[in-house]
């Protein structure tokens, strides 16, 4: 450890170089290799399908990762993306879909990963877990394998994003022991796959993020990175794992000087998410990138996630033109404060019913009977009948539904309750390309982005290097 080159000498070399580095140098070669990239860098899923179809498509064209946003899609609109998908990246191109974790239907993630494991998906992009679930073990073991000369072979890459050292620790290690016995009494992994399982972690490939848009825990990426890193190095030496662990850094990364520092404190590569909301192949509409087309970087706001409302949760979202976090927040503070939907004084649930939920709250009740019946979950509709305040946390999740839908509508008559998660990325891109070509969405492809952002990244960190290595020459 002692004699390794510090970060920014394996980032862009010495200022004597005879070869000038560019993009393509930035990062773990191995990481590229692993994927078959150009650059160390990916594009990140985004809900219901705003890292769209199109998006993962031209990045997978242009020899770049893009994954597919999965999250909020039914089975059979996944499927359909899958065939898009594989139909138009025939050759072998990089490309992965999201797995969201599914803390309120695990059985829809099971339902996702067979169906991954049937039309022979290889990566996905693992987001939200708190935890391994049975799901991801199965996806992970179904891809070992010993090939001719005995060498262990992972087919299924997982790409797990953490914000917290319990998580990463979780990805970092061998899948648990009990969940793959599990898997091995019910015939879905061979013996020798849960052999292999004790060899290697559950993702070799780790995504820190930092503060992001939509679910996040808000973290400062020169803390969380470095203390990422330390925990990656000591489980790597502790376990010996044939095949290091690469570790990326996601949340904030919208301009040169933020990847450059990504790649500067060790990153092995970087992962976006803001800055493709905003682009000609995203999947969110035309009026939400136009209002996101603009923003600063303070036009974000912190909300409760939907998905885990009761739990506290938050999401990164846009607060500018909106009153979605604003009113987010207030229901969460009625959960904590009232015990059932009766106990809200009168004049509060008048306006929830006329601001927010533009319907009564017996109507949405109906609404969420008929669904949790329509999805088969019986015994949740069961437990909200008979819990007050589960069934004001379900009325309450509607909500998020709600906004959600409404963002992705197009319609404009109740834009003060679109759901829009973005971050501040995306401000920062916006200032950075200001007067450029690609300061209209329109004119913002994903690759071209990619390309840009790497290439004058290389370009920052050449910069602070001849910088770093002749301050004299720098002071005017």
């Amino acid at each position: 450890m002692g004699n390794a080159p510090d970060p920014m000498t394996r980032m862009v070399g010495t200022a004597t170089s005879e070869r000038r580095q560019g993009g393509q140098d930035l990062g773990s070669a191995l990481f590229r290799r692993r994927y078959g990239l150009k650059y160390a860098y990916v594009a990140g899923a985004m809900y219901r399908g705003t890292a769209s179809p199109q998006l993962v498509i031209r990045l997978g064209r242009a020899g770049l990762l893009g994954y597919l946003g999965t999250g909020g899609l039914s089975l059979a609109q996944i499927e359909q993306a899958i065939g898009t998908l594989q139909a138009a990246l025939p050759a072998g191109e990089p490309y992965g879909l999201n797995l969201l974790a599914e803390y309120d239907d695990p059985r829809h993630e099971r339902a996702t990963v067979e169906m991954y494991l049937a039309r022979g998906i290889r990566n996905i992009e693992a987001a939200a877990f708190i935890e391994i679930t049975l799901p991801l073990v199965l996806f992970r073991l179904r891809g070992l394998a010993r090939d001719a000369d005995g060498t262990l072979v992972c087919r299924h890459r997982v790409l797990a994003k953490v914000s917290r050292l319990e998580v990463a620790e979780a990805f970092m290690s061998p899948a648990p022991e009990a969940l793959v016995a599990a898997l091995r009494r019910a015939g879905d992994i061979t013996e020798e796959q849960a052999e292999l399982a004790r060899q290697v972690p559950m993702s070799h490939d780790i995504c820190v993020e930092a503060d992001s848009g939509g679910h996040t825990d808000g973290g400062i990426p020169t803390i969380v990175l470095p203390a990422m890193l330390q925990l990656r190095d000591a489980l790597q030496a502790r376990a010996g794992y044939a095949e290091p662990i690469c570790l990326g850094l996601a949340g904030g990364i919208g301009t040169p000087a933020a990847a450059a520092a990504a790649f500067a404190m060790g990153a092995d590569f970087i992962l976006t998410g803001s800055i493709n909301q905003c682009t000609v192949e995203s999947g969110a509409t035309d009026l939400v990138k136009t209002m996101l087309q603009d923003v600063s970087i303070h036009d974000m706001a912190y909300a409760p996630a939907g998905d885990l409302f009761e739990r506290g949760s938050r999401v990164q979202v846009l607060k500018r033109g909106v009153l979605f976090p604003m009113r987010a927040n207030r229901l969460y503070a009625l959960y904590c404060h009232y015990e059932s939907l009766e106990a809200i004084p009168h004049n509060i649930r008048g306006v929830l019913e006329r601001l927010f939920f533009k319907r009564t709250l017996e109507q949405v009740w109906q609404e969420c009977e008929h669904y949790l019946l329509a999805q088969g979950r019986e015994a949740d509709l069961a437990l909200a009948r008979s819990n007050p305040k589960v069934r004001m946390a379900r009325v309450f999740r509607w909500y998020f539904a709600y906004s959600t839908k409404l963002a992705f509508s197009g319609e404009s008559a109740d834009q003060a309750n679109y759901q829009v998660q973005t971050g501040p990325a995306l401000g920062a891109f916006n200032q950075w390309v200001k007067g450029t070509p690609l300061e209209s969405w329109q004119r913002r492809h994903v690759d071209e982005i990619a390309t840009s952002l790497m290439e004058a990244t290389a370009q920052h960190l050449q910069a602070l290097q001849m910088m770093l290595v002749s301050p004299q020459e720098a002071i005017p």
